[in-house]
């Protein structure tokens, strides 16, 4: 498993990391997505309802971040960016799909998506700001527990196991709209570098990962109302990215 890098800075390098106001709240959108998708224990019931409520309540102001996000992505990719943009919100889908994380995802996700049924859709942007970082602090928790469970487990080596050479790789997401990053189109935004000692504020991961999970289960119904994302919006089971469409009203319908 592959744990994204901590900067100088201090933030961990996730998808969520340096995102623009546009960012922040698609991100969330696409959280709730997933969380509407792979959170099939009994105590979510709600969430999938939530979610529909939650594209319909804020559908003018989802179409308009929409349409900000597609805006950035053109004039830093030009007519490439539909690629570099749908490559990032696979990252994105993904991300959150991310299996050892999924309790605590789905706890807070559900959570958010009762929260999110009292917020004003011009209070959106707002509220997104607070709820995505709730959401990666789930994350947050399981690398630092799996990179200490790394520690713990280096410590018990070096005094009972054999003596291993070790050559570890640290990772970090890469956001293609950071003003100091260029993606290439079909360009991996995940970042890699070789550490034969243990980088500070992370553990020795791994090689880079592509994190998948099973399809949700068939009987899973996900509202139909609410702006799409155009450009390539990813969700689980997907395998395609969906075409552009400058219809704000398209429906939300990923396969099941």
């Amino acid at each position: 498993m592959a744990i994204p890098m901590v900067a100088a800075n201090g933030v961990r390098q996730t998808v969520n990391a340096g995102l623009t106001p546009a960012q922040t709240t698609w991100n969330l959108r696409s959280a709730l997505n997933v969380a509407a998708l792979n959170c099939q224990d009994p105590k979510y019931i709600g969430l999938v309802d939530n979610y529909g409520a939650f594209l319909k309540r804020n559908a003018k102001e989802l179409s308009a971040t929409n349409r900000a996000l597609q805006s950035e992505f053109r004039q830093r990719y030009g007519s490439t960016y539909r690629d570099v943009q749908d490559s990032y919100m696979t990252q994105v889908y993904n991300y959150f799909a991310l299996p050892p994380a999924q309790d605590a995802f789905c706890d807070v996700s559900f959570a958010i998506s009762n929260e999110a049924l009292t917020v004003e859709p011009s209070q959106l942007d707002l509220f997104a700001s607070t709820a995505l970082s709730r959401i990666e602090n789930a994350f947050e928790d399981f690398f630092r527990a799996y990179e200490q469970y790394r520690v713990d487990l280096a410590a018990w080596n070096s005094e009972y196991g054999p003596p291993a050479a070790v050559t570890t790789t640290v990772q970090g997401y890469t956001n293609p709209l950071d003003p100091a990053a260029t993606v290439e189109p079909g360009q991996t935004a995940v970042n890699s570098m070789p550490a034969t000692e243990p980088v500070a504020g992370t553990a020795d991961a791994q090689s880079p990962v592509v994190i998948a999970t099973d399809e949700p289960a068939a009987s899973t119904s996900l509202p139909n109302e609410g702006p799409i994302f155009q450009s390539g919006e990813v969700v689980q089971g997907e395998t395609t990215p969906a075409a552009e469409s400058t219809d704000d009203t398209s429906v939300d319908t990923p396969n099941q």
